[in-house]
């Protein structure tokens, strides 16, 4: 296992090398079962990549510390810290907590502006990337508020970025959320990279809500989210101008039938969660499907939605062979499905070209490293899966590393690579969060 040195005062502190099937077939649908789609059978792999996260540090000695730290991979897998990493965000993240949530390091599409989120100081920093090295640079007024407490998630619909604030975390003691609620809000984004609030696009949740995410459609229309602490799966409707206005039927509560408590506010043992609740989202990028992991009974929920409305329906659950499956990608084809599985720190493999109402497991594999493995990416070439890992008590700063898996372009399986994984460190028991892969 490779590991980080570690020296001074973070980024002084520390050096981080750093449809639903209507009349047709699947095959009708997808144009076939190739696990690659067509841009990326086509695309020549580049001999690097450059992957980023967040170190999630918290405020050192009343200095905001958090940082983004940034990795060049190489064709094998290998990954080596940028010259310049890592570079400060102006903000402050949050020891020990924060971890369960997702996005909370994003880019535009076109790879050339990285958002990261400021958990612990209520910001959101921006960033140019650079094409030819990695290098981040700061845009004029970053870090930006992030319109509530404790932003944990970024999701980006045009030039219109959305904030999941998630207002209370049991473990974060360092904010005053009195007087706030838990909330998604919205962001005009300039073609500088500012953040201009939209007035009028807030939509609050409970207090204890505790939302995760903020998955955005393929088409850009929709919004969808999991109040996890209250066990609700909500979905907005994109408006024109940025606002969001709630889907028929949401919030909606989860198939209660599917949980052995068979009642949501049941909590799991030793914990405030209730066991009907879920945690990572993805939609299908070719069919209106979404899929949610949850993670307290190991299964893997499957619903369809209306493209226009966002209204929700559910489908189904299938089983998951490894344990809290938590976060969820796809490929572009729309053939397989990864899911990470922090309590065994395992990846899963899903086949969902034959139905994708109906994912088939079809490999399991644990991850290298004492970690638990949290958010998940594909590279844009589909070649390698990035997995970031996460520590846990007591011993955080062992667990927390950056993995990388070969994926068999036949069939999608994943292996990992040999230098795998790379640890990172933590600071006054930080755990990373967020990954990019440009």
């Amino acid at each position: 296992m490779a590991l980080l040195p570690m020296t001074g005062k973070v980024n002084r502190q520390i050096r981080t090398i750093g449809f639903i099937m209507i009349g047709f077939t699947v095959t009708q649908l997808l144009g076939g079962v190739s696990i690659q789609s067509a841009d990326a059978q086509r695309y020549r792999p580049p001999t690097t990549s450059f992957v980023y996260t967040e170190s999630n540090i918290p405020t050192v000695n009343g200095e905001n510390e958090n940082t983004v730290l940034g990795f060049q991979r190489d064709a094998d897998g290998n990954l080596t810290p940028l010259p310049t990493s890592p570079v400060l965000t102006g903000g402050a993240g949050i020891a020990n907590g924060g971890g369960i949530t997702d996005q909370n390091v994003i880019s535009n599409p076109e790879k050339t502006r990285l958002f990261a989120v400021n958990a612990g100081s209520n910001t959101i920093a921006v960033f140019d990337i650079n094409p030819r090295n990695g290098s981040l640079s700061p845009v004029e007024g970053s870090p930006f508020p992030s319109g509530g407490v404790n932003p944990v998630s970024l999701g980006l619909a045009k030039d219109v970025l959305y904030v999941v604030n998630r207002n209370k975390d049991p473990k974060n003691t360092s904010q005053d959320a009195s007087g706030s609620f838990p909330n998604y809000t919205a962001f005009h984004v300039t073609p500088k990279g500012r953040l201009i609030p939209i007035p009028g696009s807030t939509v609050s949740g409970p207090t204890d809500a505790r939302p995760t995410q903020a998955l955005i459609s393929e088409d850009k229309r929709l919004l969808f989210g999991i109040d996890r602490g209250v066990g609700l799966l909500r979905s907005f409707q994109i408006l024109r101008g940025g606002r969001l206005e709630e889907s028929p039927n949401s919030p909606q509560p989860l198939p209660i039938g599917e949980f052995p408590s068979g009642s949501s506010p049941t909590p799991v043992p030793g914990s405030s969660i209730p066991q009907a609740t879920g945690l990572g989202l993805q939609v299908h990028p070719k069919l209106p499907i979404l899929y949610l992991g949850l993670f307290t009974i190991n299964r893997l929920a499957v619903y369809s939605f209306d493209r226009q409305t966002g209204e929700l329906t559910f489908l189904k659950t299938v089983p998951n062979s490894g344990k809290l499956s938590c976060w969820l990608t796809t490929n572009r084809a729309g053939t397989r499905l990864y899911t990470s599985n922090p309590g065994d720190n395992s990846i899963s493999v899903y086949d969902i070209a034959k139905d994708p109402t109906t994912p088939v497991e079809i490999q399991n594999v644990k991850l290298k490293g004492s970690g638990g493995g949290a958010n998940l990416t594909l590279d844009p070439t589909e070649s390698f899966l990035q997995v970031l890992g996460q520590g846990f008590s007591p011993d955080i700063a062992a667990g927390n590393a950056l993995n990388v898996l070969k994926v068999n372009p036949k069939d999608g399986t994943v292996s990992e690579v040999s230098s795998s994984p790379l640890s990172l460190p933590s600071v006054n028991g930080s755990v990373p969060l967020g990954i990019v892969v440009k």
